[in-house]
Protein backbone atom coordinates (compact mmCIF):
# COMPACT_ATOMS: atom_id res chain seq x y z
CA UNK A 1 0.00 0.00 0.00
CA UNK A 2 1.08 3.65 -0.53
CA UNK A 3 2.27 5.89 2.22
CA UNK A 4 0.42 8.53 1.29
CA UNK A 5 -2.69 8.01 3.41
CA UNK A 6 -4.46 11.06 2.40
CA UNK A 7 -5.19 9.79 -1.64
CA UNK A 8 -4.98 13.33 -2.81
CA UNK A 9 -4.84 13.96 -6.79
CA UNK A 10 -2.62 16.78 -8.08
CA UNK A 11 0.96 17.70 -6.61
CA UNK A 12 0.35 17.97 -2.79
CA UNK A 13 3.05 17.96 -0.43
CA UNK A 14 5.86 19.52 -3.14
CA UNK A 15 7.76 22.25 -3.09
CA UNK A 16 7.69 24.43 -6.26
CA UNK A 17 10.71 27.03 -7.16
CA UNK A 18 9.73 29.48 -9.90
CA UNK A 19 10.90 32.76 -11.14
CA UNK A 20 14.61 32.00 -10.05
CA UNK A 21 16.94 34.65 -10.86
CA UNK A 22 20.39 35.83 -10.09
CA UNK A 23 21.95 38.93 -11.26
CA UNK A 24 25.81 40.05 -10.23
CA UNK A 25 26.20 43.58 -9.66
CA UNK A 26 30.25 45.08 -9.36
CA UNK A 27 31.32 48.76 -8.97
CA UNK A 28 34.52 50.87 -9.32
CA UNK A 29 35.77 54.53 -9.16
CA UNK A 30 36.03 56.14 -12.75
CA UNK A 31 37.40 59.45 -11.30
CA UNK A 32 36.40 62.42 -9.05
CA UNK A 33 32.62 62.93 -8.85
CA UNK A 34 31.65 60.12 -11.31
CA UNK A 35 30.44 56.67 -10.98
CA UNK A 36 30.29 54.31 -13.38
CA UNK A 37 28.79 50.16 -12.96
CA UNK A 38 29.74 47.16 -15.17
CA UNK A 39 26.83 44.60 -14.83
CA UNK A 40 25.83 41.59 -15.83
CA UNK A 41 22.76 39.86 -15.85
CA UNK A 42 21.40 36.15 -15.91
CA UNK A 43 17.80 35.15 -15.17
CA UNK A 44 15.33 32.10 -15.44
CA UNK A 45 11.93 33.57 -16.50
CA UNK A 46 8.43 32.91 -17.48
CA UNK A 47 8.71 29.23 -15.64
CA UNK A 48 6.10 27.09 -16.27
CA UNK A 49 4.39 23.94 -14.76
CA UNK A 50 1.17 22.32 -16.01
CA UNK A 51 -0.30 19.58 -14.25
CA UNK A 52 -0.97 16.59 -16.25
CA UNK A 53 -3.95 14.98 -17.53
CA UNK A 54 -5.87 12.00 -15.84
CA UNK A 55 -8.78 11.80 -17.40
CA UNK A 56 -11.03 8.22 -17.62
CA UNK A 57 -12.96 7.91 -20.78
CA UNK A 58 -15.08 5.16 -21.64
CA UNK A 59 -17.25 3.58 -25.19
CA UNK A 60 -19.41 0.72 -25.29
CA UNK A 61 -21.20 -1.46 -27.21
CA UNK A 62 -24.80 -3.14 -26.22
CA UNK A 63 -26.66 -6.01 -27.56
CA UNK A 64 -29.36 -7.74 -26.41
CA UNK A 65 -30.51 -11.60 -27.57
CA UNK A 66 -34.77 -11.07 -27.36
CA UNK A 67 -36.23 -13.56 -29.76
CA UNK A 68 -36.89 -12.48 -33.84
CA UNK A 69 -39.58 -9.95 -35.11
CA UNK A 70 -39.29 -7.43 -32.31
CA UNK A 71 -37.25 -4.93 -33.60
CA UNK A 72 -39.85 -2.27 -33.31
CA UNK A 73 -40.88 -2.88 -29.76
CA UNK A 74 -37.50 -2.78 -28.45
CA UNK A 75 -36.94 -0.03 -30.52
CA UNK A 76 -39.78 2.04 -28.72
CA UNK A 77 -37.81 1.41 -25.65
CA UNK A 78 -35.12 3.59 -27.02
CA UNK A 79 -36.89 6.30 -28.34
CA UNK A 80 -37.33 10.21 -27.26
CA UNK A 81 -40.55 8.85 -25.36
CA UNK A 82 -39.06 5.35 -24.30
CA UNK A 83 -36.96 4.68 -20.62
CA UNK A 84 -33.87 3.62 -22.38
CA UNK A 85 -31.07 6.25 -23.42
CA UNK A 86 -32.24 7.18 -27.05
CA UNK A 87 -30.79 4.78 -30.05
CA UNK A 88 -32.13 3.45 -33.12
CA UNK A 89 -31.90 -0.10 -32.75
CA UNK A 90 -30.21 -2.19 -35.10
CA UNK A 91 -31.18 -6.11 -35.73
CA UNK A 92 -27.75 -6.97 -36.08
CA UNK A 93 -28.54 -11.07 -36.08
CA UNK A 94 -31.55 -12.91 -36.51
CA UNK A 95 -33.33 -11.87 -33.27
CA UNK A 96 -30.19 -10.43 -31.66
CA UNK A 97 -30.60 -6.18 -31.39
CA UNK A 98 -27.61 -3.31 -31.11
CA UNK A 99 -29.53 -1.29 -28.37
CA UNK A 100 -26.61 1.06 -27.68
CA UNK A 101 -23.50 1.91 -29.09
CA UNK A 102 -20.86 4.60 -28.49
CA UNK A 103 -19.62 6.35 -30.59
CA UNK A 104 -23.11 5.85 -32.10
CA UNK A 105 -23.01 3.88 -35.31
CA UNK A 106 -24.91 6.70 -37.12
CA UNK A 107 -22.00 8.54 -37.17
CA UNK A 108 -19.93 6.76 -39.49
CA UNK A 109 -19.22 3.34 -38.14
CA UNK A 110 -16.98 4.99 -35.34
CA UNK A 111 -17.25 1.77 -33.48
CA UNK A 112 -14.98 0.09 -35.84
CA UNK A 113 -13.40 3.36 -37.52
CA UNK A 114 -12.71 5.88 -34.41
CA UNK A 115 -12.39 3.66 -31.16
CA UNK A 116 -9.03 1.65 -32.66
CA UNK A 117 -7.93 5.48 -33.62
CA UNK A 118 -4.62 6.13 -31.69
CA UNK A 119 -5.75 9.49 -30.94
CA UNK A 120 -7.67 7.76 -27.75
CA UNK A 121 -9.16 10.88 -25.78
CA UNK A 122 -9.51 13.21 -28.54
CA UNK A 123 -12.10 15.56 -27.27
CA UNK A 124 -14.31 14.84 -31.06
CA UNK A 125 -14.28 11.37 -30.30
CA UNK A 126 -17.27 11.18 -28.63
CA UNK A 127 -16.58 9.18 -25.93
CA UNK A 128 -18.44 8.80 -22.41
CA UNK A 129 -16.71 11.31 -20.20
CA UNK A 130 -18.64 12.63 -17.13
CA UNK A 131 -21.98 11.09 -18.26
CA UNK A 132 -24.47 8.91 -16.29
CA UNK A 133 -26.39 6.57 -18.82
CA UNK A 134 -28.73 3.48 -18.61
CA UNK A 135 -27.21 0.84 -20.97
CA UNK A 136 -29.40 -2.02 -20.70
CA UNK A 137 -33.54 -0.68 -20.01
CA UNK A 138 -35.77 -4.25 -21.39
CA UNK A 139 -39.13 -4.02 -20.05
CA UNK A 140 -40.53 -7.69 -21.77
CA UNK A 141 -37.50 -10.26 -20.53
CA UNK A 142 -38.24 -13.78 -20.82
CA UNK A 143 -36.69 -17.01 -20.19
CA UNK A 144 -33.89 -17.93 -22.92
CA UNK A 145 -32.80 -14.14 -23.13
CA UNK A 146 -29.64 -12.60 -22.68
CA UNK A 147 -27.82 -9.63 -23.28
CA UNK A 148 -23.98 -8.42 -23.86
CA UNK A 149 -22.05 -5.35 -23.03
CA UNK A 150 -18.18 -4.44 -23.69
CA UNK A 151 -17.09 -1.32 -22.08
CA UNK A 152 -13.82 0.16 -23.51
CA UNK A 153 -11.90 2.19 -20.83
CA UNK A 154 -9.41 4.41 -22.02
CA UNK A 155 -6.98 6.53 -19.90
CA UNK A 156 -5.78 9.53 -21.01
CA UNK A 157 -2.00 10.37 -20.41
CA UNK A 158 -0.55 9.32 -17.22
CA UNK A 159 -1.27 5.63 -16.03
CA UNK A 160 -3.81 5.04 -13.49
CA UNK A 161 -5.05 2.04 -11.03
CA UNK A 162 -8.11 1.12 -11.74
CA UNK A 163 -11.34 -0.29 -9.86
CA UNK A 164 -14.80 -1.26 -10.45
CA UNK A 165 -17.71 -1.29 -8.55
CA UNK A 166 -21.75 -2.85 -8.75
CA UNK A 167 -24.42 -2.04 -6.44
CA UNK A 168 -28.39 -3.75 -7.00
CA UNK A 169 -30.17 -0.67 -7.06
CA UNK A 170 -33.38 -2.57 -7.00
CA UNK A 171 -34.94 -6.08 -6.70
CA UNK A 172 -38.97 -6.03 -6.81
CA UNK A 173 -41.22 -8.49 -6.55
CA UNK A 174 -44.19 -6.24 -8.19
CA UNK A 175 -47.41 -7.80 -8.78
CA UNK A 176 -47.79 -11.30 -8.56
CA UNK A 177 -49.99 -13.00 -11.51
CA UNK A 178 -51.60 -16.34 -10.75
CA UNK A 179 -48.40 -18.78 -12.59
CA UNK A 180 -46.28 -16.76 -10.52
CA UNK A 181 -48.11 -17.49 -7.53
CA UNK A 182 -48.42 -21.36 -8.39
CA UNK A 183 -44.44 -22.45 -9.16
CA UNK A 184 -43.36 -23.93 -6.23
CA UNK A 185 -40.38 -21.18 -5.80
CA UNK A 186 -42.85 -18.44 -5.37
CA UNK A 187 -43.63 -17.45 -2.02
CA UNK A 188 -46.71 -14.99 -2.47
CA UNK A 189 -49.92 -14.95 -2.83
CA UNK A 190 -51.85 -13.73 -6.09
CA UNK A 191 -51.89 -9.82 -6.06
CA UNK A 192 -52.82 -7.31 -8.66
CA UNK A 193 -50.99 -4.54 -6.58
CA UNK A 194 -47.02 -4.14 -5.67
CA UNK A 195 -46.30 -6.29 -3.26
CA UNK A 196 -42.68 -5.52 -0.72
CA UNK A 197 -40.24 -7.66 -0.57
CA UNK A 198 -37.07 -9.09 -2.85
CA UNK A 199 -38.42 -10.82 -6.22
CA UNK A 200 -36.30 -13.93 -7.75
CA UNK A 201 -34.95 -12.13 -10.45
CA UNK A 202 -31.90 -11.48 -9.35
CA UNK A 203 -31.30 -15.04 -8.57
CA UNK A 204 -32.37 -16.41 -11.56
CA UNK A 205 -30.55 -14.15 -13.57
CA UNK A 206 -27.01 -15.67 -14.23
CA UNK A 207 -23.87 -13.24 -15.49
CA UNK A 208 -19.73 -13.43 -16.36
CA UNK A 209 -17.73 -10.48 -16.40
CA UNK A 210 -14.16 -10.38 -18.15
CA UNK A 211 -11.26 -8.84 -19.32
CA UNK A 212 -12.34 -8.95 -23.42
CA UNK A 213 -8.81 -8.76 -24.92
CA UNK A 214 -9.85 -7.98 -28.18
CA UNK A 215 -12.98 -6.28 -27.76
CA UNK A 216 -15.40 -8.32 -29.62
CA UNK A 217 -17.98 -8.63 -27.36
CA UNK A 218 -17.14 -12.62 -27.22
CA UNK A 219 -15.51 -14.25 -23.95
CA UNK A 220 -12.80 -16.64 -25.28
CA UNK A 221 -12.45 -18.90 -22.71
CA UNK A 222 -11.08 -22.22 -22.35
CA UNK A 223 -7.07 -21.49 -22.40
CA UNK A 224 -4.29 -22.76 -24.04
CA UNK A 225 -4.30 -26.27 -22.23
CA UNK A 226 -7.77 -27.04 -24.09
CA UNK A 227 -6.92 -26.15 -27.58
CA UNK A 228 -7.57 -27.91 -30.44
CA UNK A 229 -4.39 -27.25 -32.13
CA UNK A 230 -0.52 -26.22 -30.85
CA UNK A 231 0.91 -22.98 -32.30
CA UNK A 232 3.52 -22.15 -34.66
CA UNK A 233 3.37 -18.20 -33.78
CA UNK A 234 6.16 -16.18 -36.11
CA UNK A 235 7.17 -12.79 -33.94
CA UNK A 236 7.58 -10.25 -37.03
CA UNK A 237 8.93 -7.01 -35.53
CA UNK A 238 9.78 -3.48 -36.77
CA UNK A 239 13.43 -2.67 -36.24
CA UNK A 240 13.32 0.73 -38.36
CA UNK A 241 15.31 4.14 -37.36
CA UNK A 242 11.66 5.64 -36.28
CA UNK A 243 12.25 3.24 -33.19
CA UNK A 244 14.69 4.67 -30.64
CA UNK A 245 16.66 3.16 -27.99
CA UNK A 246 14.28 3.01 -25.23
CA UNK A 247 11.40 2.10 -27.54
CA UNK A 248 13.57 -0.81 -28.82
CA UNK A 249 14.47 -2.08 -25.05
CA UNK A 250 10.37 -2.02 -24.48
CA UNK A 251 9.77 -4.03 -27.55
CA UNK A 252 12.32 -6.71 -26.26
CA UNK A 253 10.85 -6.95 -22.76
CA UNK A 254 7.33 -7.51 -24.24
CA UNK A 255 8.43 -9.82 -26.78
CA UNK A 256 10.28 -12.01 -24.37
CA UNK A 257 7.55 -12.11 -22.27
CA UNK A 258 5.08 -13.03 -25.13
CA UNK A 259 7.29 -15.58 -25.95
CA UNK A 260 6.88 -17.11 -22.53
CA UNK A 261 3.78 -17.38 -22.76
CA UNK A 262 3.84 -20.31 -25.13
CA UNK A 263 6.94 -21.99 -24.39
CA UNK A 264 8.44 -23.04 -21.15
CA UNK A 265 10.95 -21.51 -19.16
CA UNK A 266 12.24 -25.31 -18.20
CA UNK A 267 13.87 -26.35 -21.30
CA UNK A 268 13.15 -30.32 -20.53
CA UNK A 269 9.34 -29.60 -20.30
CA UNK A 270 8.08 -30.39 -23.69
CA UNK A 271 5.85 -28.22 -26.20
CA UNK A 272 4.27 -28.72 -29.15
CA UNK A 273 4.12 -25.07 -29.57
CA UNK A 274 7.22 -23.14 -31.50
CA UNK A 275 7.78 -19.61 -31.89
CA UNK A 276 10.05 -17.73 -34.97
CA UNK A 277 11.68 -14.38 -34.99
CA UNK A 278 11.73 -11.61 -37.68
CA UNK A 279 12.97 -8.29 -37.73
CA UNK A 280 12.71 -5.92 -40.67
CA UNK A 281 13.39 -2.60 -41.82
CA UNK A 282 13.81 -1.74 -45.63
CA UNK A 283 14.84 -5.93 -45.19
CA UNK A 284 13.34 -8.58 -43.40
CA UNK A 285 15.62 -11.12 -41.70
CA UNK A 286 14.79 -14.17 -40.37
CA UNK A 287 16.64 -14.10 -37.00
CA UNK A 288 15.02 -17.54 -35.32
CA UNK A 289 13.47 -19.96 -36.88
CA UNK A 290 10.53 -21.48 -35.43
CA UNK A 291 11.81 -23.22 -32.20
CA UNK A 292 10.38 -24.89 -28.75
CA UNK A 293 12.97 -23.35 -27.17
CA UNK A 294 12.59 -20.32 -25.00
CA UNK A 295 16.65 -19.32 -24.59
CA UNK A 296 17.34 -19.42 -28.31
CA UNK A 297 13.86 -16.88 -29.06
CA UNK A 298 15.16 -15.07 -26.32
CA UNK A 299 18.45 -14.57 -27.33
CA UNK A 300 17.10 -13.62 -30.73
CA UNK A 301 15.23 -11.23 -28.93
CA UNK A 302 17.54 -9.88 -27.40
CA UNK A 303 19.82 -8.77 -30.28
CA UNK A 304 17.47 -6.73 -32.29
CA UNK A 305 18.48 -2.91 -32.94
CA UNK A 306 17.03 -0.32 -35.15
CA UNK A 307 17.67 1.50 -37.90
CA UNK A 308 16.06 2.11 -41.86
CA UNK A 309 13.48 2.70 -43.34
CA UNK A 310 9.58 0.48 -42.66
CA UNK A 311 8.87 -2.50 -44.99
CA UNK A 312 5.98 -4.24 -43.28
CA UNK A 313 5.54 -5.93 -46.84
CA UNK A 314 8.70 -7.59 -46.38
CA UNK A 315 8.20 -9.09 -42.21
CA UNK A 316 5.04 -10.83 -43.92
CA UNK A 317 6.35 -12.04 -46.92
CA UNK A 318 9.63 -13.52 -44.66
CA UNK A 319 7.63 -14.61 -41.69
CA UNK A 320 5.15 -16.41 -43.74
CA UNK A 321 8.20 -17.72 -46.13
CA UNK A 322 11.68 -17.82 -44.70
CA UNK A 323 14.31 -16.75 -46.06
CA UNK A 324 18.27 -17.52 -45.97
CA UNK A 325 17.69 -21.32 -44.67
CA UNK A 326 15.64 -19.97 -41.93
CA UNK A 327 12.15 -21.97 -42.26
CA UNK A 328 9.14 -19.26 -41.65
CA UNK A 329 5.73 -20.30 -40.99
CA UNK A 330 5.06 -22.71 -44.03
CA UNK A 331 7.58 -24.79 -42.38
CA UNK A 332 5.28 -24.73 -39.72
CA UNK A 333 4.62 -28.82 -39.26
CA UNK A 334 1.48 -30.19 -39.55
CA UNK A 335 -1.55 -30.05 -37.21
CA UNK A 336 -0.35 -26.74 -35.75
CA UNK A 337 -2.30 -23.55 -35.94
CA UNK A 338 -0.19 -20.46 -38.19
CA UNK A 339 0.10 -17.34 -36.08
CA UNK A 340 1.44 -13.96 -37.20
CA UNK A 341 2.15 -11.10 -34.54
CA UNK A 342 3.46 -7.91 -36.49
CA UNK A 343 4.70 -5.08 -34.63
CA UNK A 344 5.25 -1.57 -36.08
CA UNK A 345 5.46 1.86 -35.00
CA UNK A 346 5.44 3.46 -38.80
CA UNK A 347 4.03 3.45 -41.94
CA UNK A 348 4.83 1.08 -44.91
CA UNK A 349 6.72 2.07 -47.66
CA UNK A 350 4.96 -0.33 -49.96
CA UNK A 351 1.18 -1.66 -49.78
CA UNK A 352 1.47 -5.11 -47.51
CA UNK A 353 -2.06 -6.21 -48.08
CA UNK A 354 -0.89 -8.55 -50.81
CA UNK A 355 1.08 -10.23 -48.43
CA UNK A 356 -0.86 -10.48 -45.79
CA UNK A 357 -3.99 -11.93 -47.83
CA UNK A 358 -1.52 -14.35 -49.23
CA UNK A 359 -0.67 -15.68 -45.64
CA UNK A 360 -4.52 -15.40 -44.97
CA UNK A 361 -4.76 -17.75 -47.79
CA UNK A 362 -2.38 -20.33 -46.39
CA UNK A 363 -4.04 -20.53 -43.24
CA UNK A 364 -1.85 -17.58 -41.09
CA UNK A 365 -3.93 -15.83 -38.93
CA UNK A 366 -2.26 -12.10 -38.68
CA UNK A 367 -2.44 -9.62 -35.82
CA UNK A 368 -1.10 -6.26 -36.03
CA UNK A 369 0.35 -4.39 -33.13
CA UNK A 370 0.70 -0.75 -33.63
CA UNK A 371 2.08 2.51 -31.93
CA UNK A 372 3.28 5.83 -32.24
CA UNK A 373 2.99 6.92 -36.29
CA UNK A 374 1.64 3.45 -37.06
CA UNK A 375 -1.07 3.59 -39.64
CA UNK A 376 -3.94 1.98 -38.88
CA UNK A 377 -5.64 1.97 -42.74
CA UNK A 378 -2.17 -0.07 -43.38
CA UNK A 379 -2.71 -2.48 -40.58
CA UNK A 380 -6.41 -3.42 -41.37
CA UNK A 381 -5.42 -4.14 -45.37
CA UNK A 382 -3.55 -7.26 -43.80
CA UNK A 383 -4.71 -8.56 -40.18
CA UNK A 384 -7.30 -10.93 -40.12
CA UNK A 385 -8.67 -14.79 -39.69
CA UNK A 386 -6.58 -17.23 -42.00
CA UNK A 387 -8.56 -19.88 -43.93
CA UNK A 388 -7.39 -22.64 -46.31
CA UNK A 389 -7.56 -21.33 -49.89
CA UNK A 390 -6.78 -24.89 -51.67
CA UNK A 391 -9.92 -26.10 -50.35
CA UNK A 392 -12.01 -24.06 -52.08
CA UNK A 393 -13.20 -22.20 -48.51
CA UNK A 394 -14.18 -18.76 -48.79
CA UNK A 395 -12.36 -15.79 -47.70
CA UNK A 396 -13.81 -15.11 -43.81
CA UNK A 397 -15.41 -11.94 -42.95
CA UNK A 398 -13.47 -10.27 -40.40
CA UNK A 399 -13.45 -6.80 -38.01
CA UNK A 400 -10.17 -5.61 -37.96
CA UNK A 401 -10.72 -4.30 -34.61
CA UNK A 402 -10.16 -7.98 -33.35
CA UNK A 403 -6.87 -8.03 -34.79
CA UNK A 404 -5.51 -4.67 -34.59
CA UNK A 405 -4.13 -3.79 -31.08
CA UNK A 406 -3.53 0.39 -31.01
CA UNK A 407 -1.62 2.53 -29.00
CA UNK A 408 0.10 6.04 -28.44
CA UNK A 409 3.89 5.11 -27.38
CA UNK A 410 6.12 2.90 -25.59
CA UNK A 411 4.70 2.92 -22.60
CA UNK A 412 1.58 0.67 -24.01
CA UNK A 413 3.67 -1.98 -25.53
CA UNK A 414 3.73 -4.26 -22.67
CA UNK A 415 0.49 -4.36 -22.32
CA UNK A 416 -0.34 -4.52 -25.76
CA UNK A 417 1.41 -7.66 -26.20
CA UNK A 418 -0.06 -8.77 -23.27
CA UNK A 419 -3.52 -8.43 -24.81
CA UNK A 420 -2.70 -10.07 -28.21
CA UNK A 421 -1.18 -13.37 -26.04
CA UNK A 422 -3.90 -13.37 -23.79
CA UNK A 423 -6.59 -13.55 -27.07
CA UNK A 424 -3.94 -15.95 -28.85
CA UNK A 425 -4.29 -18.33 -26.07
CA UNK A 426 -7.91 -18.28 -25.69
CA UNK A 427 -7.75 -17.50 -21.96
CA UNK A 428 -9.70 -13.95 -21.30
CA UNK A 429 -9.67 -13.73 -17.80
CA UNK A 430 -13.19 -14.31 -15.80
CA UNK A 431 -13.25 -11.55 -12.99
CA UNK A 432 -16.55 -12.74 -11.85
CA UNK A 433 -19.39 -15.29 -12.84
CA UNK A 434 -22.83 -16.45 -11.12
CA UNK A 435 -26.38 -14.38 -10.40
CA UNK A 436 -26.94 -10.79 -10.65
CA UNK A 437 -27.31 -10.90 -7.01
CA UNK A 438 -23.83 -13.05 -6.30
CA UNK A 439 -22.41 -10.59 -8.91
CA UNK A 440 -23.26 -7.38 -7.64
CA UNK A 441 -22.74 -8.49 -3.97
CA UNK A 442 -19.29 -8.87 -4.92
CA UNK A 443 -18.34 -5.86 -6.66
CA UNK A 444 -20.52 -3.67 -4.10
CA UNK A 445 -17.47 -2.51 -1.96
CA UNK A 446 -15.49 -2.22 -5.15
CA UNK A 447 -12.49 -4.61 -7.12
CA UNK A 448 -9.20 -3.44 -8.23
CA UNK A 449 -9.04 -4.06 -12.06
CA UNK A 450 -5.43 -5.20 -13.69
CA UNK A 451 -3.93 -3.69 -16.17
CA UNK A 452 -1.49 -6.68 -17.56
CA UNK A 453 -3.31 -10.06 -17.11
CA UNK A 454 -0.24 -11.93 -18.49
CA UNK A 455 1.63 -11.01 -15.58
CA UNK A 456 1.39 -12.60 -11.42
CA UNK A 457 1.66 -8.98 -10.22
CA UNK A 458 -1.10 -6.18 -10.29
CA UNK A 459 -0.43 -3.69 -12.75
CA UNK A 460 -2.01 -0.02 -13.61
CA UNK A 461 -3.42 0.76 -16.61
CA UNK A 462 -1.27 2.73 -19.00
CA UNK A 463 -2.27 5.56 -20.96
CA UNK A 464 -2.93 5.70 -24.53
CA UNK A 465 -4.75 2.42 -25.18
CA UNK A 466 -7.85 0.63 -25.35
CA UNK A 467 -8.81 -1.80 -22.09
CA UNK A 468 -12.33 -3.66 -22.83
CA UNK A 469 -14.06 -5.93 -20.21
CA UNK A 470 -17.04 -8.09 -21.19
CA UNK A 471 -20.50 -8.35 -19.21
CA UNK A 472 -22.91 -10.69 -20.22
CA UNK A 473 -26.33 -11.61 -18.47
CA UNK A 474 -28.67 -14.50 -19.21
CA UNK A 475 -32.14 -15.49 -18.03
CA UNK A 476 -31.93 -19.12 -18.21
CA UNK A 477 -34.69 -21.20 -20.34
CA UNK A 478 -35.22 -23.45 -17.57
CA UNK A 479 -36.40 -20.61 -15.04
CA UNK A 480 -40.16 -21.18 -14.28
CA UNK A 481 -43.32 -18.58 -13.56
CA UNK A 482 -41.63 -17.50 -9.89
CA UNK A 483 -39.63 -14.40 -12.30
CA UNK A 484 -43.13 -13.27 -13.72
CA UNK A 485 -43.57 -9.42 -13.39
CA UNK A 486 -39.97 -9.01 -11.19
CA UNK A 487 -37.66 -6.17 -11.83
CA UNK A 488 -33.85 -5.53 -10.89
CA UNK A 489 -31.96 -2.55 -11.22
CA UNK A 490 -27.75 -2.31 -10.97
CA UNK A 491 -25.46 0.38 -11.55
CA UNK A 492 -22.17 -0.24 -12.21
CA UNK A 493 -18.78 2.38 -12.08
CA UNK A 494 -15.05 2.67 -13.27
CA UNK A 495 -12.98 4.83 -10.78
CA UNK A 496 -9.01 5.89 -11.86
CA UNK A 497 -6.25 7.12 -9.43
CA UNK A 498 -2.80 8.07 -10.82
CA UNK A 499 -0.11 5.09 -10.67
CA UNK A 500 2.33 7.87 -9.99
CA UNK A 501 3.71 8.45 -6.52
CA UNK A 502 1.26 5.16 -5.75
CA UNK A 503 3.70 2.08 -6.63
CA UNK A 504 1.23 -0.47 -5.28
CA UNK A 505 -2.42 -0.55 -5.65
CA UNK A 506 -4.09 2.52 -2.74
CA UNK A 507 -6.88 2.13 -0.91
CA UNK A 508 -9.95 0.96 -3.16
CA UNK A 509 -12.12 4.00 -3.41
CA UNK A 510 -15.24 1.88 -3.11
CA UNK A 511 -14.88 0.65 0.11
CA UNK A 512 -16.17 3.90 2.24
CA UNK A 513 -12.24 4.80 3.75
CA UNK A 514 -11.30 6.33 0.92
CA UNK A 515 -11.61 10.51 0.82
CA UNK A 516 -11.00 12.76 -2.27
CA UNK A 517 -12.00 16.38 -2.08
CA UNK A 518 -13.17 16.02 -5.54
CA UNK A 519 -15.55 13.35 -4.38
CA UNK A 520 -16.31 10.28 -5.95
CA UNK A 521 -17.54 10.45 -9.90
CA UNK A 522 -19.70 7.14 -10.60
CA UNK A 523 -18.87 7.09 -14.49
CA UNK A 524 -21.67 4.40 -14.33
CA UNK A 525 -24.60 2.54 -15.62
CA UNK A 526 -27.90 2.69 -14.19
CA UNK A 527 -29.34 -1.11 -15.70
CA UNK A 528 -32.70 -2.10 -15.88
CA UNK A 529 -34.67 -5.46 -16.52
CA UNK A 530 -38.13 -5.99 -16.41
CA UNK A 531 -39.82 -9.40 -16.84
Amino acid sequence: MTDDTNHRHGLSRRRVLGGLGAIGVASAGAGIGTTAYFSDEESFEENSLTAGELDLKLDYKATYAGGPGRLEEINGWYSEDGPGEPFDVEEVEDGTYLIGEVPDVDSGDLWEDEVQNTDLCAADLGLINGDEIPVFTLEDVKPGDSGEVTVSLHICDNPAWMYMNGELTANDENTVTEPEASSNDENNDISDSEIEGDGELADAIQTKLWYDENCNNVHDGGGQEQRDRPLCIQLVIDSSGSIGSSTMADVRSAAKEFAGQFLPEDEGEETDNMVGVVDFESSADPVQSLTDSLSDVESAIDGLTSGGSTNIANGINVGQSGDDGESGLLDCPGGKDRIMVVFTDGQDSSDSTGEGDAAKAAGTTIYAIGVGGADMEQLEGFVGEGYDSSSGEEEPEIDPQNYIFPGTGETSIDQLFSQVSETIAGDETVIKEGSLAETMAALENGIALDGDRSSEEMDPFVGGMTHCLGFEWELPEDVGNEVQTDSVGFDLGFYALQSRHNDQPPANPFDGNFTDDNGLPSGGNSTNATN
